[in-house]
C-alpha cells in the first residue's frame, strides 16, 4: 500500500443510532454462543448465503452497482430485497456508496480507504463518516438509475423491513436461539465478512493487475463473501459479473450467475477471463 496519506477521518462525532444498534447486535451475536442448536445454525448459514450471495453478490454488487447482467424485474427486486437481510443499508445507498469508492478508490473522497487507517475502512466509517442509509434524495445522485424506481427508493427508505419481517417471524415460529444466530449472529459475521472487502483486500494479498488503486485478490475474504475476495480482479474489470478469474479462483456468485444464464432466466453477461490478465502485461 502506498505511503501517502488521504485526509485524517473525522472521529468527533458519531452516528448514535447506528452505534447504539451495532452494540445491541453484536451482544446478541455473543448471547447466540450459549443458546446453540442445530436448527439455528443451518437456519444461519441459509440466511447468510441469501443475504450475502444472492442479496450483495448477485444484487446489490454485481447487478444493481454495475449492470454485470440483466435479469428479469422480478428476480431484480427479489435479490434487492434478499440484499436488504444483510443490514448493509438499501440498493440506492450501497450502489451509490460502492460507485464513489470505485471512482475516488484509495484517494481523497474514498469512503472507505485502509489509507486513513483499516479501522476506520472496516468499521469507523459506518460510526463516523458520512454514511446515511436513509437520505435517499443525497445518495440517489450516485445511482440515478436506481432512484428512477419507485420499489428501490422504498426500499432504500425502509431497508430494515425485510430483516424485521424475518426476524419476528423467526423468533415466533423458530425461538429465542434461532433469533440470535440467524439474526444477530448471522448479520453481525455478515457486516464484517462484507466490511473485509473494504478493508483487507485493500491491504492484503496478490496483485494480478496493475489497478490505480490497493486493491488486492484475498482467498480467505473470498472465501467468507461467497467470491467477493477476489477485489483486485473486480477493480480492474469493475463490470465483469465474475470475479474468481482463474480455475482456483472458487467464485460461488459466479457459479449461480452462470447456471441461471444457462438455464435462460438472466442474460447479458459481462465477463472478464485469465486472458485478459495477460494482455494486459503484454501492453504494460
Amino acid at each position: 500500500m502506498a505511503n501517502d496519506v488521504v485526509t485524517l477521518p473525522d472521529y468527533s462525532r458519531i452516528n448514535w443510532s447506528t452505534g447504539v444498534f451495532l452494540a445491541l447486535l453484536h451482544i446478541g451475536a455473543i448471547a447466540a454462543l450459549f443458546h446453540f442448536s442445530w436448527p439455528a445454525l443451518a437456519a444461519a448459514l441459509i440466511l447468510n448465503w441469501i443475504a450475502l450471495s444472492w442479496g450483495i453478490g448477485m444484487g446489490y454488487h454485481r447487478l444493481h452497482t454495475h449492470r454485470g447482467y440483466k435479469a428479469p424485474r422480478a428476480l431484480d427486486y427479489f435479490l434487492a430485497v434478499c440484499g436488504s437481510l444483510s443490514l448493509e443499508g438499501g440498493p440506492i445507498f450501497w450502489a451509490a456508496t460502492h460507485r464513489i469508492h470505485h471512482q475516488k478508490s484509495d484517494q481523497p473522497g474514498d469512503p472507505h480507504s485502509p489509507r486513513d487507517g483499516a479501522w476506520w475502512a472496516h468499521v469507523g466509517w459506518i460510526l463516523f463518516g458520512e454514511a446515511r442509509h436513509n437520505n435517499t434524495a443525497m445518495m440517489s445522485r450516485y445511482a440515478p438509475d436506481l432512484a428512477k424506481d419507485r420499489f428501490y427508493v422504498w426500499l432504500n427508505n425502509y431497508h430494515y423491513v425485510p430483516l424485521a419481517v424475518v426476524g419476528i417471524a423467526i423468533f415466533i415460529f423458530g425461538g429465542l436461539s434461532m433469533f440470535l444466530w440467524a439474526i444477530c449472529l448471522r448479520v453481525a459475521l455478515g457486516l464484517h465478512f462484507t466490511w473485509l472487502v473494504n478493508s483487507a483486500t485493500h491491504m492484503w494479498g496478490s496483485r494480478r493487475f496493475a489497478t490505480r488503486d490497493d486493491s488486492r485478490n484475498s482467498w480467505w475474504v473470498a472465501l467468507m463473501t461467497f467470491g467477493e475476495g477476489w477485489h483486485n480482479n473486480h477493480h480492474a474489470h469493475p463490470t465483469s459479473a465474475r470475479h474468481g478469474l482463474a480455475w482456483y479462483e472458487v467464485d460461488l456468485t459466479w457459479y449461480q450467475i452462470r447456471l441461471l444464464h444457462w438455464m435462460g432466466i438472466i442474460k447479458d453477461l459481462k465477463v472478464a477471463s485469465i486472458e485478459d490478465a495477460v494482455a494486459d502485461r503484454k501492453a504494460a
